[in-house]
């Protein structure tokens, strides 16, 4: 009976339980295609955590909003791959072999190329992009003083922090697809995740104000927020990246100054 009772309670949905933050979701990063939901997880931690997209383990998964999750569930992170054929009964006693449809969500590839000091450029090919095999360029989030550097250490920062001034630009580190917006990641304030490739997303923490929408596509250097101070004490960009599912040092990727 207990143990029925607390499968059917689920997680919250819009901020992690009492003393967990991000610092529990690291650890190596996640490398499998299924995850078991453990008490203080949400949809968008576990996002995070594994180096997803929301909506593809809620897809999957057969999730509906709020995206309802409780301890113990087992998660698929991966579609499963198809296979080549599959046999169909088309009469009594007989089978005939036949290509299954399969659904295409991502279009042709995206240009690359553009200028680094690219800023709020409109992007016209929304609905004709997808994610390239590998990173054209990465430019610096924003600009300020680095403030903190990245450390492998169990409680050490997993990013970098550069400070700045209330209102300074925030930029895409690489053209990619923005797969979440929001607060639901305690200890992130204002939130911003773009996945880049099927490797690699980047997040920018603490922002005043978000200029991007979920599902939007965008360029390097393009402004996608405003520096502020929420979820922490000071004005500052908190930048991570994450490579597979684990937290990799910013500085290995941006430029040099």
């Amino acid at each position: 009976m207990s143990a029925c009772s607390s499968r059917s309670t689920p997680a919250p949905v819009v901020s992690l339980y009492q003393g967990k933050d991000y610092r529990d979701f690291e650890k190596e990063g996640f490398q499998g295609t299924r995850y078991t939901v453990q008490k203080g997880d949400t949809l968008y931690s576990i996002a995070w955590y594994s180096g997803n997209d929301y909506r593809d383990i809620a897809s999957i998964n057969n999730l509906k909003e709020p995206f309802s999750i409780y301890p113990g569930q087992e998660l698929q992170l991966q579609r499963q791959e198809q296979p080549a054929e599959s046999r169909v009964k088309d009469s009594p006693g007989r089978t005939s072999k036949t290509k299954p449809n399969r659904t295409v969500d991502r279009p042709s590839k995206q240009a690359y190329g553009e200028s680094n000091k690219v800023v709020n450029k409109p992007n016209k090919r929304t609905e004709t992009i997808e994610f390239p095999k590998r990173i054209s360029k990465w430019v610096w989030p924003a600009t300020g003083k680095l403030i903190s550097t990245f450390s492998l250490s169990e409680q050490g920062n997993k990013g970098i922090e550069i400070s700045g001034s209330l209102g300074n630009n925030v930029l895409a580190a690489a053209d990619g697809k923005v797969v979440y917006t929001g607060n639901a990641l305690r200890g992130y304030g204002q939130l911003i995740i773009i996945k880049h490739s099927d490797s690699f997303l980047s997040a920018y923490a603490h922002n005043n104000a978000v200029f991007v929408n979920e599902q939007q596509w965008i360029k390097a250097g393009q402004k996608i927020a405003s520096m502020g101070s929420t979820g922490t004490d000071q004005v500052k960009l908190r930048f991570e990246v994450r490579y597979r599912g684990k937290s990799v040092d910013p500085l290995k990727y941006l430029p040099r100054k």
